[in-house]
């Protein structure tokens, strides 16, 4: 029956898995897919995206040796090179046939049997979205850190829905695929598309495991930019800030210039050294600078979009 509905393009869920040199743990997640999900809904068509993201070890020859097992249900994308996790997800979105997508990561930090829950919340009870997101993460002190402050910004800056601990494994409906698809956004934030429609979502707390193998490629630079990305993309606020401490420093030097005058006019202007003068010089150039970053930066990110660039480029499917 399930190949039958394959061929008919009528699924009903894809499980989207974007792989960034993760040949260590692919096995034990498809053995997980299979045991905690698909047996567990055995009357549901599904398919298994892999998208191999430009990985430099044997993860390729590994997805390659899981669809010899099973050729039906599993596709396979390969990029040309690492073009990053969000357009790895997207490009799965985009090849996905499933009435929903869920998106999982290849480590195994995510639970797949989680997945039973989420197909139950959009079956039976009608959710478009719904969100698994991490209540704890068995990571360093420095990573949990991190991770809390990137959160945090972005509740207050740009989300205000958004979970305290994020989310990265998610189940979104075909139409609010068609909705994120729609927006080719050349930086895009992958929480924010999810969250900016307003569909109806349900939120499902975890534990996130403890990485199996291999290191996590997710480093402090790319948190940064993609923290940009998430308040450049949604939030006005940076370019409004900027327009309050130019309207707060021109006050300032207007009452500062208006002082001045009343002491040349109406006494000695006491000389109080270089000092004070070079402070307020730096403090002011500093400002200066930051404002012209933050101009760049949504600039370039202008830029990026008029260039319409693809997002990814792939170089072969296997499907």
């Amino acid at each position: 029956m399930a190949d039958a509905v394959l061929k008919n393009e009528n699924i009903d869920y894809s499980i989207v898995v974007p792989v960034y040199c993760n040949e260590g743990s692919l096995e034990d997640l498809y053995i997980k897919i299979q045991s905690d999900v698909v047996q567990q809904n055995g009357s549901k068509s599904y398919e298994i995206i892999f998208i191999d993201d430009g990985s430099h070890d044997a993860s390729l020859e590994k997805i390659l040796d899981l669809k010899k097992q099973n050729p039906t249900h599993i596709k396979i994308i390969k990029f040309s090179r690492n073009f990053g996790q969000v357009p790895a997800i997207l490009a799965g979105y985009e090849h996905a046939k499933g009435n929903c997508i869920i998106n999982i990561s290849a480590d195994l930090q995510d639970p797949p049997r989680l997945i039973n829950q989420m197909l139950n919340s959009f079956y039976d009870e009608n959710f478009d979205i719904v969100i698994s997101y991490r209540k704890s993460r068995d990571e360093s002190l420095f990573r949990k850190f991190t991770s809390q402050i990137f959160y945090w910004m972005m509740k207050k800056l740009s989300f205000p829905d958004m979970p305290a601990g994020g989310f990265d494994f998610i189940l979104i409906s075909k139409r609010v695929k068609n909705c994120i698809l729609i927006s080719n956004e050349s930086n895009p934030f992958l929480q924010g598309k999810v969250l900016w429609p307003g569909f109806k979502k349900k939120f499902i707390p975890y534990d996130r495991e403890k990485r199996i193998s291999g290191k996590s490629k997710w480093s402090l630079s790319k948190k940064i930019k993609y923290l940009i990305d998430g308040i450049m993309g949604y939030s006005y606020l940076p370019l409004r800030l900027m327009t309050l401490i130019g309207i707060i420093i021109s006050f300032l030097g207007f009452a500062y210039a208006l002082i001045i005058t009343f002491l040349k006019i109406f006494g000695d202007i006491p000389i109080q050294g270089w000092a004070p003068i070079m402070i307020i010089i730096l403090i002011l150039s500093g400002i200066q600078m930051l404002m012209l970053g933050i101009i760049g930066e949504y600039l370039w990110r202008a830029l990026d979009q008029v260039r319409n660039r693809p997002q990814y480029i792939i170089d072969k499917i296997f499907d």
